[in-house]
């Protein structure tokens, strides 16, 4: 992978926007069915990607992983934020947010494109 390769900024802040809005919503959707559940979701959410990375990504790796991996963790990341919306926000609400996140996929093949090359 190219160790030069630098994400644009609107990338990074519609994925990182999209992650907080899955980190922060799915637990408070959940909490009041299962509370193991809501703890368990961020455990996936930000624990997984914390320790497995694609060498050359980002700086520094836990442990390597595929580049198909780190792909799969960010549509799950996407897919919780969209998740979220539609358990919590009003319906326009949660379309906007769909519609974000069909966005930050847009804005991501470059990265997808890259990390399936290595």
């Amino acid at each position: 992978m190219d160790e030069r390769y630098t994400e644009p900024k609107y990338a990074t802040a519609l994925r990182a926007g999209l992650e907080l809005v899955g980190w922060i919503g799915l637990p408070i959707a959940l909490w009041p069915h299962s509370i193991l559940l809501a703890i368990g979701v961020d455990v996936l959410l930000i624990g997984v990607p914390a320790v497995l990375q694609t060498p050359g990504d980002k700086p520094g790796t836990v442990i390597a992983v595929p580049g198909w991996v780190t792909i799969v963790m960010v549509l799950a990341e996407l897919a919780g934020a969209v998740t979220a919306a539609w358990l919590l926000f009003p319906t326009w609400a949660a379309v906007l947010v769909g519609l974000v996140a069909l966005t930050c996929c847009g804005t991501e093949l470059p990265r997808w494109r890259r990390l399936l090359a290595a």
